[in-house]
């Protein structure tokens, strides 16, 4: 092997290896130095192809530089082009007049010039018109080559599994086997080699949990083998893996009772549970629904550390099921580019770009289409009711005025919600090199990114599930038109407030009712973050939060409070279904003042710990 540092290096330059192939694998020449010329392997740092990428990337935006200034001078060209046809009727007003000899031959001298310069310039726009092609060309097969090297196909990552599939099965008395769909589907590398380990408890589940043994499957009329299916596929800017397999299905009823039997939370609130929040359950530490345990699963490890992967990188995870049929796992994941294509829309005199990939539809809508239903703005789309919104009440960026149309972007998510979102105006499409905002400012509200214009100036790149999140948030916190009024204002102001921060609606809803009852102003928030930018905004005396959310969780929202100068006065009190003394231990040495399970509701320990805290909600 040989270590080699391009010329001209500085010695802290990270270096790049070199490491010849063994015969048997490459059919390249060979050289002196027994290095194969043809097909060589360089091993370099991650940070040194992310930085490759980064510039590639900027590579790419900067080429597109040259469209708008050849634009310009076409523009000129169009000047000259009027200048021209000028002076020949300056020429022909001159013989009209009989004008002497002598301004003919000035006026044809200007004319020559004139022409010449018409000519030079119509050869430089061809000229530019051609390196702008060529760079454009050159940028993004760069940029192409670039990401290459940081992406790898899906099969490298899933090899190992349709053996493991096979001898689990076996040694559980089952038939089962693994059809794997988008080999092909080029994965970043670093998402891949996080996916192994998170699949790998999937697949066990699948074949624990969801398949049937033989007998049962053909008594049920389904093949005595059964399929696990893992697929991979790129969708509307996101990687997508998919486990499911064609078994039972989860049981709904049986989560519901080992919820109520392990006291995670009060029988009464369970019942108001939807099918997609019961599920959530199955992600936390210790759950399981299986009578007995065994040594693949059913010890209640797995896909809490499934969750916690996709958290890490900014995904999400759902799971569904049809009883009796099989169930499935979504992994929603980012695709590491550094380059994103958004519309861009005024909003208050500034540009934000929104990712085409989260994007419904952007469209203009008469402002007689709009319907208020109690209190809240409402139009139709393709038949379904859309909430619509103004991206200023939402981002706080001033009052908005609109004509007669409304430019309206309708944002939607995975889950299926939608929100129409009143812009300014629309200003095109765009490709941006993603910026990272500085960490020393703090996360920003709605906001995941920056970018820089073709001419500069700055834009910001906004979070479409954080702006979901705001407008769920501003719709249950601003109630209908007709409630509102200046007394409740004032009798809310002597009241303590109190901030509830859940990303389950259930529980969200039941902590608020609960504390309102009992005299409390409450205020709600979807998530980490969405409590974050709250408790920096608002007044509050308490903040009562949950532990696993998007975005951020409870732990880190209390570590923020208690380094905040101006909040760590502010208790902060968790509410988890996390029961283990490590969680407890963890969210007291962040800086909890108590911490309690969601069980506890039912009997008021809720209520009793926040009086024990802040007092009595009128004292």
């Amino acid at each position: 092997e040989r270590i080699l540092r391009p010329a001209g290096t500085s010695a802290e330059m990270p270096p790049v290896e070199v490491v010849p192939r063994q015969a048997t694998e490459g059919g390249g020449r060979t050289t002196a130095d027994g290095v194969d010329g043809s097909d060589r392997v360089l091993r370099v740092t991650a940070e040194s192809l992310n930085r490759l990428l980064g510039l590639a990337s900027e590579s790419l935006v900067e080429s597109r530089w040259v469209k708008p200034f050849a634009d310009s001078l076409l523009r000129l060209k169009r000047l000259h082009d009027n200048s021209s046809r000028m002076l020949d009727e300056l020429g022909e007003t001159l013989s009209m007049r009989g004008e002497d000899d002598q301004a003919h031959v000035e006026l044809a001298a200007v004319r020559r010039r004139f022409v010449e310069c018409q000519q030079a310039l119509a050869g430089r726009l061809s000229e530019l018109e051609m390196y702008d092609r060529r760079t454009s060309a050159l940028s993004h097969r760069l940029y192409d080559e670039a990401l290459a090297c940081r992406m790898r196909p899906f099969a490298d990552g899933v090899r190992s599994f349709p053996r493991t599939i096979r001898d689990l099965a076996r040694s559980l008395g089952k038939s089962a086997r693994l059809e794997i769909v988008g080999e092909t589907t080029q994965v970043d590398r670093d998402i891949l080699s996080r996916l192994d380990a998170p699949l790998g408890h999937l697949l066990r589940n699948a074949v624990d949990h969801g398949l049937e043994l033989p007998e049962e499957r053909v008594a049920a009329g389904k093949p005595a083998e059964g399929l696990v299916r893992l697929e991979a596929r790129h969708r509307a800017g996101v990687l997508q893996v998919i486990v499911s397999d064609d078994g039972r299905g989860v049981d709904v009823n049986r989560v519901r009772d080992t919820v109520v039997d392990r006291k995670l939370a009060p029988p009464e609130a369970v019942r108001l549970m939807s099918d997609a929040e019961l599920m959530e359950f199955l992600f936390l530490p210790g759950f399981t629904v299986k009578d007995r345990l065994t040594e693949v699963s059913g010890r209640g490890v797995g896909l809490d550390a499934v969750r916690d992967m996709v958290r890490q990188v900014r995904g999400s995870v759902r799971v569904s099921s049809q009883p009796g049929r099989g169930a499935s796992f979504l992994l929603q994941l980012p695709v590491t580019l550094s380059v994103v294509r958004t519309l861009l829309a005024e909003i208050g005199g500034e540009p934000y770009a929104f990712p085409l990939a989260a994007i419904v539809r952007a469209l203009k809508i008469e402002k007689e289409r709009v319907e208020v239903v109690e209190g809240r703005q409402h139009f139709i789309l393709d038949g379904r009711s859309i909430g619509l919104v103004t991206a200023h009440q939402v981002l706080g960026v001033g009052p908005a005025v609109f004509g007669d149309q409304w430019p309206v972007i309708v944002i939607g998510d995975s889950a299926g919600r939608a929100y129409g979102v009143v812009v300014d105006r629309f200003l095109g499409e765009r490709e941006l090199v993603v910026q990272l905002l500085a960490a020393r400012g703090g996360r920003v509200k709605d906001i995941a990114a920056g970018a820089l214009m073709e001419d500069g100036a700055p834009v910001l790149i906004v979070d479409v599930g954080d702006l979901i999140r705001s407008v769920e948030t501003l719709v249950a916190a601003t109630p209908p038109v007709a409630a509102q009024g200046s007394a409740g204002r004032d009798a809310r102001k002597k009241r303590k407030r109190v901030l509830v921060v859940d990303d389950s609606l259930t529980v969200r809803e039941l902590e608020r009712k609960l504390l309102g009852s009992h005299g409390y102003d409450v205020e709600v928030a979807v998530d980490g973050m969405d409590g974050w930018n709250a408790v920096r905004t608002g007044q509050f005396q308490l903040v009562v939060t949950d532990v696993d959310m998007p975005r951020m969780d409870g732990i880190e929202l209390v570590t923020l409070i208690n380094k905040d100068p101006a909040l760590k006065s502010v208790p902060v009190m968790i509410v988890s279904y996390k029961d283990r003394d490590d969680d407890r231990r963890r969210g007291l040495d962040a800086g909890a003042a108590h911490y309690l399970t969601k069980g506890s509701f039912h009997d008021e320990t809720l209520v009793r710990a926040v009086v024990d805290l802040i007092g009595e909600a009128d004292a």
